[in-house]
């Protein structure tokens, strides 16, 4: 006879909560899931009968959504920091009184199949509940203002480049070759022909006659550059370049009183010395028109220009983008390592998997980088570390270990008001020398050996 056996029960394919048992942190815990047409808000479902809504983007909108969170009992709240989409809904939420958590969407992802706007802001909501999520670095209101001039300064500024290569490639498709005979079309020689060339003046003499006595190049090499096809389209195509090139730079002398304006409302924290030599800012070097390393020197209580590669416009991105206040990092491993600066160890079984550091986008970061490639043909204790890493690690690793120095050079000024001081390129050379004698020695004592120097 045929044994009949009971039928085992079915095994549930629901996923077990991976945040039960979890002690709840945060009880009036709220979570969004930021969108550009709308917002999708999730607060504990004991707080209202439809405790997930959606809200549109619209400011009246956003009003709507602080006071239902406020009938709900709501203290703190957590988003993903989505684009720009965050933006007006952090400030509206904040001048109302609530803790906002910015948090970054790559440590809020949602459980695999589960991905709806609904799901996004309940997940958000529990793990909030639960202190699972970390706060994202966003400056004081101060340092966002200085952020959004300085980024909008170099827009313009990467918009004037675009026209000037535009100039540069009409003129030569005319075969005009002034930009092989002095350095810089927009210049005060470069501007002056090309508006004689513009007004109707076509005589090669009469237009290399407007070149500043300054100019390294003779008359007669401008002249024979000067000698070309003179051809409508491409006339007007110039025109309209320059035109536009003047507007930018324009717009530029306004974002650079915006933005000393915007530094001068800054505390004063020191006192800069007078410069030793007053300088004239040149054209090419898109510098400011006013004195940018007095003020930075006021509001830090630090010359950071001190710092070997870092210019005042590097550090006027850094500090831009990080602020004057370096307690959110309490020591300069947690800044180098916010900047992805810092190796970024995978170990599993004992066995580091990866040493490669994070794929960050950080403008700072960046900053630090452009001034560690500034270091290549410095003449200090820097610009020596830096050339004798790169000829060991190659250019990269480079880059990023001596951006890493100046990262920690800059906070520990910053936060402490410690002056640099450069020890020169000889103390670094002759500090190595000595590291390398010892090491020398010592695995010549492993080897029973002994090293005699040479008389």
């Amino acid at each position: 006879m045929p044994v009949h056996r009971p039928a085992k029960p079915k095994k549930s394919r629901r996923p077990a909560d991976p945040l039960a048992g979890l002690p709840p942190l945060h009880l009036n815990a709220a979570g969004i899931d930021v969108g550009s047409a709308a917002h999708y808000v999730a607060v504990p479902p004991d707080r209202d009968p439809e405790p997930v809504r959606r809200f549109d983007s619209f400011t009246a909108d956003l009003h709507a959504l602080a006071n239902w969170l406020e009938a709900c009992g709501i203290d703190t709240v957590a988003m993903e920091s989505t684009g720009v989409y965050w933006i007006a809904l952090y400030q509206v939420l904040e001048a109302r009184g609530f803790e906002v958590r910015l948090v970054n969407a790559r440590h809020a992802k949602n459980v695999p199949g589960r991905k709806t706007d609904v799901a996004d802001c309940q997940w958000l909501q529990q793990l909030h509940t639960f202190g699972l999520l970390k706060d994202s670095f966003r400056p004081e209101d101060s340092i966002c203002v200085l952020r959004s001039l300085l980024r909008q300064r170099e827009n313009l500024v990467a918009a004037a480049s675009t026209c000037v290569q535009h100039m540069q490639k009409a003129m030569v498709e005319m075969n005009i070759q002034l930009a092989n005979v002095i350095s810089d079309i927009t210049g005060e020689t470069g501007l002056a022909i090309i508006r004689a060339m513009l007004a109707g003046e076509r005589d090669p003499v009469r237009l290399a006659q407007l070149k500043n006595p300054r100019i390294q190049a003779s008359t007669d090499t401008i002249v024979r550059s000067l000698q070309g096809n003179w051809r409508d389209e491409l006339l007007f195509i110039l025109g309209q370049s320059l035109w536009l090139y003047e507007c930018y730079q324009a717009k530029i002398a306004e974002c650079d009183l915006r933005l000393e304006t915007q530094l001068r409302s800054f505390d004063e924290k020191a006192t800069p010395p007078p410069p030793l030599r007053p300088r004239r800012p040149s054209r090419g070097s898109n510098r400011p028109a006013f004195d940018l390393q007095s003020h930075l020197h006021r509001i830090t209580g630090v010359d950071l220009t001190r710092i070997d590669g870092l210019n005042v416009l590097t550090i006027q991105t850094i500090i831009s983008e990080v602020g004057l206040d370096m307690s959110p990092w309490p020591t300069e491993k947690h800044f180098t390592s916010w900047l992805g600066l810092c190796p970024d160890n995978r170990i599993s079984g004992g066995k580091v998997l990866k040493r490669k550091t994070r794929k960050v986008i950080n403008r700072a970061a960046t900053a630090f980088r452009l001034g560690a490639w500034n270091l290549l043909r410095s003449q200090s204790a820097l610009g020596a570390n830096y050339r004798r890493l790169r000829a060991r690690l190659g250019a990269p690793k480079a880059i990023t270990a001596m951006a890493n120095k100046l990262a920690r050079i800059f906070y520990r000024m910053l936060k402490y008001g410690q002056d640099y001081v450069d020890q020169g390129m000889e103390y670094y050379e002759s500090r190595f020398r000595e590291q390398q004698l010892k090491w020398l020695q010592k695995q010549a004592k492993m080897l029973n050996m002994q090293i005699v120097p040479v008389q």
